[in-house]
């Protein structure tokens, strides 16, 4: 702290006229500048308003005078010819010559009372009383004249126009010709006037813009010197910065601004350096486990000295479940014994020569964990495995909660002989087998090509549904449906079949898990819905009563659309919305419990008939399927196999079915294959079956001739 206070005392003296500041020294110059130019603005709105009286005076006062002093000469003129006319006339067109006569006279007159009462020079108020005394003269003279002609007596009118009328109305002339040259010479004068004002302002204002402009010059220079020297040390700073130097700093100049903005930059350098460690570690460390992560791990691996052969991806199963279960904390903890435990392990394993050179690992993502390393073979392999699954034994205790580590393994190598596959490459792999580990339910997998073609194979048929779909390769199949104890037949359940041209059948569990995960699931849906009714459509004429149940998706459930789209359906193919029954897995109304109920009570008032499919077999609450607008449950096959010689299976059968009619539901049960089965369902009060005792599920002529072979329903009288 004492250098940076004994930093100002080494600054030059700078003299008051030149502060420190920038912003003062640029206050003032640009305070100059708009003094000026605002000097410049006021000299010019001033000679501007002088101007503009001087136009105003002239266009109001001058020139109106000056074109009535004209109007009077030519009026002056006009009468005496008037007046010959008048003497020329005969007596019948007199009048029209006096009228004329009168108007000029009258003329004369206006123009002389107008004149008289504007102010006039000394000089012009002599010529008008002149003027005046000539008009009364004229006035005399003409009223004798007028006598004359009305007795007749031409010639004593003649002498007296030429002797008294002629010489008034020349004096008259040649003083409103003075009068005339008069006002000529006062605008002539105004107009030099005010070109003299005008050619003033031009000097102020210029002078004054050249007074500004030189201020500019001057003020850009000393601000261009002051300026730029010490914002290019900032730039080359800010340079040095940005190629990570951060041990330079700024020096200090004569501008306070610039002083402040350099101490910002050294303070902002020291702060970058601080950030982009802690960036560093975030970049390349988990937080959580203190772990390298992805990219970590694949920068240490390129810098190792030799390739990694072998990589193992290892997955904390049911993390899901637990965070929402438990709660987050919950799971963090998991996470962090995992990547303890794992690590004992793999240090160990380093330390007793099972693992030969120094390991990698990392966290992924979630609780999915990768280590690279090096061993002899796939039998220490399999032997770390066996270390990390006896490591992960003991429970951990969470909160009063004792919780298992159930993990799963994916392995790949690049084998003993040939080069050694890219780090990618075997993560790749190593995620490729942790699938397979978890399809398969064998908790550990080694990648091998099969499951590589596996997976395309899926991609493969969910790329190809689309097409399958609107290509008409997708079929409906019917399994027929019975009432106990009867054996009537009352609808039957629609089944899904794909006919693909090249691979030939493919069963549903092949393609149906991965439409649901993508979203095609909808597709699917829409073109089963789509048959259903066009086929309930055809059995309308004749088997009104039989229903097609369609099984429905969690997808479907959460679409907003869903309800709207089987509306339409329903008014396209006219077909009774009873006669169509709705299959909902317990299970997947739990992903959104609000949204599906209202999706379901939606459906269940447009009259659908809606069924609790695989019942028994989910997770929801009693209290949750009272809220159900459900009428069926159907139990699924998985207790009604062996129903007949198993008491236990029995006994819960029993329970589900009064559970369904004590809520007022028609109960189903999937999967019976023998009479044993169906005689127990029976005797338990089951209302319907459906399997392979009564029917399988049925395609084209076959299921043709099952329909016809339905009796006739009855009609009452």
């Amino acid at each position: 702290m004492q250098p940076q206070a004994a930093e100002p005392a080494n600054l030059p003296v700078v003299p008051f006229w030149r502060p420190r500041r920038i912003g003062w020294r640029l206050g003032v110059g640009f305070g100059a500048l708009i003094v000026l130019m605002l000097l410049a603005l006021g000299q010019a709105s001033l000679q501007i308003n002088r101007i503009t009286q001087i136009n105003e005076r002239f266009a109001t006062g001058d020139m109106q005078r000056l074109l009535r002093v004209q109007a009077l000469s030519l009026q002056t003129e006009g009468v005496g010819s008037a007046l010959v006319r008048l003497m020329n006339a005969p007596r019948e067109h007199r009048v029209e010559e006096y009228a004329d006569v009168d108007q000029r006279n009258r003329a004369i007159d206006g123009i002389i009372s107008t004149l008289s009462t504007e102010v006039l020079a000394p000089e012009q108020q002599e010529t008008l009383k002149r003027l005046v005394a000539c008009r009364a003269i004229y006035g005399d003279a003409f009223i004798d004249v007028v006598d004359q002609i009305e007795a007749d007596d031409l010639k004593a009118a003649a002498r007296e126009l030429n002797d008294k009328v002629n010489p008034s109305l020349k004096a008259m002339l040649t003083e409103s010709q003075a009068l005339l040259r008069y006002e000529r010479e006062n605008i002539e004068a105004e107009l030099e006037d005010s070109q003299h004002q005008f050619a003033q302002m031009a000097m102020w204002v210029g002078g004054i813009s050249v007074m500004a402009v030189v201020l500019a010059l001057w003020l850009g220079v000393r601000t261009t010197r002051s300026v730029v020297g010490p914002l290019e040390a900032l730039e080359d700073a800010a340079q040095r910065i940005a190629q990570g130097d951060y041990a330079s700093r700024v020096a200090s100049s004569r501008v306070e601004e610039v002083d402040r903005v350099g101490e910002a930059l050294n303070t902002m350098t020291e702060a970058v350096a601080q950030r982009e460690q802690q960036i560093a570690e975030l970049a390349y460390k988990d937080t959580l486990t203190g772990l390298p992560n992805r990219t970590a791990l694949s920068r240490e691996a390129a810098q190792a000295p030799t390739p990694y052969r072998c990589v193992a991806m290892v997955d904390l199963a049911r993390l899901k479940a637990i965070n929402a279960t438990l709660g987050y904390a919950t799971g963090d903890t998991l996470i962090k014994e995992l990547a303890l435990r794992a690590g004992t392990v793999m240090q160990q394993a380093a330390a007793s020569g099972l693992i030969t050179g120094v390991p990698i690992a990392a966290r992924l993502s979630g609780g999915t964990f990768a280590a690279a390393f090096n061993v002899a073979g796939r039998a220490q392999a399999q032997a770390l495995h066996e270390a990390m699954e006896l490591a992960m034994r003991q429970p951990v205790l969470c909160s009063g909660h004792s919780v298992d580590l159930n993990v799963v393994y994916g392995l790949a190598d690049s084998g003993t002989d040939g080069e050694a596959l890219p780090l990618d490459t075997l993560l790749r792999n190593a995620e490729v087998a942790l699938h397979a580990a978890k399809r398969g339910a064998t908790g550990f997998a080694w990648y091998s090509e099969a499951q590589e073609a596996a997976r395309l194979g899926h991609l493969s048929l969910v790329s190809d549904l689309r097409t399958a779909v609107a290509g008409s390769q997708l079929q409906m199949w019917l399994q027929p449906k019975f009432a106990l104890p009867g054996g009537q037949a009352v609808g039957a359940e629609a089944l899904v079949r794909w006919q693909h041209p090249q691979r030939g059948f493919v069963s549903p569990a092949e393609f149906i898990p991965f439409a649901e995960q993508t979203g095609y699931i909808s597709m699917v849906t829409q073109w089963m819905l789509q048959e259903a009714l066009r086929t309930l459509a055809q059995w309308a004429r004749t088997q009104p009563a039989l229903s097609i149940s369609v099984n429905i998706s969690t997808r479907d459930l959460l679409d907003p659309q869903f309800c709207e789209r089987l509306q339409n359906l329903l008014a396209q193919h006219q077909v009774d919305p009873s006669c169509l029954r709705l299959e909902i897995v317990e299970s997947g109304l739990m992903e959104d419990p609000q949204t599906s109920v209202d999706v379901l009570h939606c459906l269940r008032g447009m009259g659908l008939e809606l069924s609790i499919d695989d019942f028994g077999t989910g997770y929801s609450s009693m209290a949750y399927l009272q809220k159900l607008p459900v009428s069926e449950l159907k139990i699924d096959r998985s207790f009604v196999d062996g129903l007949d010689h198993q008491s236990g299976s029995q006994r819960l059968v029993k329970t589900m079915i009064e559970l369904g009619h004590g809520m007022g539901l028609m109960v189903t049960a999937e999967g019976v294959e023998t009479e044993a089965e169906k005689a127990t369902l029976i005797a338990l009060g089951c209302d319907v079956m459906q399997g392979y005792l009564g029917s399988r599920p049925l395609h084209g002529a076959a299921l043709q001739a099952w329909f016809d072979g339905l009796p006739e329903p009855v009609v009452a009288a």
